[in-house]
Protein backbone atom coordinates (compact mmCIF):
# COMPACT_ATOMS: atom_id res chain seq x y z
CA UNK A 1 0.00 0.00 0.00
CA UNK A 2 1.32 3.20 -1.02
CA UNK A 3 2.52 5.56 1.86
CA UNK A 4 -0.30 7.56 3.19
CA UNK A 5 -1.10 9.18 6.78
CA UNK A 6 -4.25 7.65 7.59
CA UNK A 7 -6.49 9.56 10.50
CA UNK A 8 -9.66 7.00 9.88
CA UNK A 9 -8.86 3.37 10.78
CA UNK A 10 -11.64 2.60 8.81
CA UNK A 11 -10.34 4.14 5.78
CA UNK A 12 -7.09 2.57 6.33
CA UNK A 13 -8.81 -0.96 6.67
CA UNK A 14 -10.74 -0.41 3.32
CA UNK A 15 -8.13 0.59 1.98
CA UNK A 16 -6.55 -2.30 2.33
CA UNK A 17 -9.48 -4.95 2.01
CA UNK A 18 -12.19 -2.65 0.35
CA UNK A 19 -11.60 -3.47 -3.25
CA UNK A 20 -13.87 -5.93 -5.15
CA UNK A 21 -11.70 -8.77 -5.35
CA UNK A 22 -8.97 -8.50 -1.92
CA UNK A 23 -11.74 -9.49 0.65
CA UNK A 24 -12.99 -12.56 -1.79
CA UNK A 25 -9.23 -13.60 -2.30
CA UNK A 26 -8.59 -13.43 1.90
CA UNK A 27 -12.27 -15.66 2.61
CA UNK A 28 -11.65 -18.14 0.04
CA UNK A 29 -7.57 -18.27 1.54
CA UNK A 30 -9.57 -19.05 5.24
CA UNK A 31 -10.30 -22.77 4.06
CA UNK A 32 -6.24 -23.11 3.89
CA UNK A 33 -3.80 -22.42 1.34
CA UNK A 34 -5.09 -22.81 -2.58
CA UNK A 35 -2.95 -23.05 -5.84
CA UNK A 36 -2.69 -20.08 -8.28
CA UNK A 37 -4.97 -21.71 -10.54
CA UNK A 38 -7.84 -23.45 -7.99
CA UNK A 39 -7.66 -19.85 -6.13
CA UNK A 40 -8.79 -17.50 -9.26
CA UNK A 41 -11.49 -20.13 -10.75
CA UNK A 42 -13.19 -19.70 -7.28
CA UNK A 43 -13.22 -16.16 -8.02
CA UNK A 44 -15.09 -16.70 -11.77
CA UNK A 45 -15.09 -13.12 -13.39
CA UNK A 46 -11.62 -12.37 -12.52
CA UNK A 47 -9.14 -11.41 -15.23
CA UNK A 48 -5.93 -13.20 -15.16
CA UNK A 49 -4.42 -9.38 -15.05
CA UNK A 50 -6.65 -8.36 -12.06
CA UNK A 51 -5.99 -11.76 -10.46
CA UNK A 52 -2.18 -11.35 -10.44
CA UNK A 53 -2.88 -7.30 -9.19
CA UNK A 54 -4.98 -8.33 -6.67
CA UNK A 55 -2.31 -11.22 -5.12
CA UNK A 56 0.36 -9.11 -5.91
CA UNK A 57 -1.29 -6.37 -3.21
CA UNK A 58 -2.19 -8.30 -0.84
CA UNK A 59 1.34 -9.78 -0.78
CA UNK A 60 2.65 -5.99 -0.75
CA UNK A 61 0.33 -5.48 1.99
CA UNK A 62 1.42 -8.69 4.05
CA UNK A 63 -2.16 -10.47 4.16
CA UNK A 64 -0.98 -13.16 2.06
CA UNK A 65 2.49 -15.54 1.30
CA UNK A 66 2.99 -16.85 -2.21
CA UNK A 67 4.90 -20.20 -1.54
CA UNK A 68 6.66 -21.65 -4.45
CA UNK A 69 7.46 -25.61 -4.59
CA UNK A 70 10.08 -26.79 -5.87
CA UNK A 71 8.58 -29.12 -8.39
CA UNK A 72 8.57 -29.60 -12.31
CA UNK A 73 6.32 -27.49 -13.03
CA UNK A 74 6.89 -25.19 -10.19
CA UNK A 75 3.76 -25.30 -8.06
CA UNK A 76 2.72 -21.65 -6.54
CA UNK A 77 0.39 -21.66 -3.74
CA UNK A 78 -1.24 -18.47 -1.52
CA UNK A 79 -1.75 -18.22 2.24
CA UNK A 80 -2.96 -16.11 4.47
CA UNK A 81 -0.25 -14.89 6.71
CA UNK A 82 -0.86 -14.27 10.29
CA UNK A 83 -1.61 -10.97 9.58
CA UNK A 84 -4.49 -12.15 7.13
CA UNK A 85 -5.73 -14.56 9.22
CA UNK A 86 -6.38 -11.67 12.24
CA UNK A 87 -9.19 -10.91 9.56
CA UNK A 88 -10.98 -14.13 9.71
CA UNK A 89 -14.24 -12.83 11.84
CA UNK A 90 -14.51 -10.08 10.21
CA UNK A 91 -14.57 -11.54 6.72
CA UNK A 92 -17.40 -14.09 8.32
CA UNK A 93 -19.21 -11.98 9.51
CA UNK A 94 -19.19 -9.78 6.17
CA UNK A 95 -20.66 -13.00 4.46
CA UNK A 96 -23.05 -13.92 7.05
CA UNK A 97 -24.75 -10.58 6.96
CA UNK A 98 -24.54 -10.44 2.76
CA UNK A 99 -26.57 -13.63 3.31
CA UNK A 100 -29.36 -12.30 6.09
CA UNK A 101 -29.72 -9.09 3.54
CA UNK A 102 -29.29 -10.21 0.21
CA UNK A 103 -33.13 -11.37 -0.63
CA UNK A 104 -34.22 -7.97 1.40
CA UNK A 105 -31.68 -5.98 -0.70
CA UNK A 106 -32.75 -7.46 -3.75
CA UNK A 107 -36.54 -7.20 -3.62
CA UNK A 108 -35.75 -3.27 -3.13
CA UNK A 109 -33.93 -3.01 -6.74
Amino acid sequence: MENKKYECPLRFTMDLIGSKWKSLVLFHLLKGGMRSGELQKTLKDISNKMFTQTVRELEEDQLIQRRIFPEVPPRVEYELTPLGKSLEDILIQMDDWGRNVIEDIKKER
